[in-house]
């Protein structure tokens, strides 16, 4: 019995020891993706016309899009406005993704003539990027729409490629994932 005990704990402690080492790593690579969304960002943007950009955020999640907007700041020496864009009532699938009650729309300025960089999360099926697109409509008409996403999981309904991606990442259907700025979690849909 103590024999079986000691090799419990043994295994107990390796597991441990594993699970740290998986979030030591996802937190390096959330970094990483972080660093390189924000470095293809820099050069993309390093030419642009400060005062023509304006960073949204299509989802719900507002620290990628702040993250954005303050390197943009620093390429640019000047101030790059942010918005929040609710999506919701332009999805087609409405009837799967009920309203979000914390959800809304904030835009301070007609889009007209503006570059508009929309940022999110995760970019899976591509509906929420066109009910981004569809919502931007009526709010102006932007010269152009860039879009930068933290991570990028495949499985494209549609035919939406973002511009910038933090990280690519192949994942089965039946995964869910969760990206925040501590990291980005894989696992089973519920």
């Amino acid at each position: 019995n103590k024999a079986n005990i000691e090799t419990l704990v043994g295994l107990t402690n390796k597991a441990v020891a594993g699970v740290e080492q998986l979030i030591e790593l996802n937190l390096a690579a959330t970094k990483a993706a972080m660093e390189d969304t924000q470095s293809h960002t820099h050069a993309a943007l390093s030419a642009k016309d400060s005062q023509e950009l304006l960073a949204l955020q299509a989802s719900i999640f507002q620290p990628f899009a702040e993250k954005i907007v303050e390197l943009l700041r620093d390429i640019s020496k000047s101030e790059v406005p942010m918005g929040m864009l609710d999506v919701s009532f332009y999805r087609d699938d409405l009837s799967l993704h009920p309203v979000a009650k914390s959800a809304q729309t904030i835009i301070d300025e007609d889009l007209t003539g503006k570059t508009v960089i929309l940022v999110d999360d995760v970019l899976y099926t591509g509906r929420t990027i066109r009910a981004s697109f569809n919502a931007l409509s009526d709010y102006g008409r932007p010269k152009a729409i860039q879009l930068c996403v933290m991570v990028d999981r495949g499985h494209r309904e549609l035919p939406i490629r973002p511009d910038f991606v933090g990280k690519n990442l192949p994942t089965s259907e039946a995964e869910a994932i969760v990206a925040n700025l501590d990291g980005v979690w894989i696992g089973e849909k519920k």
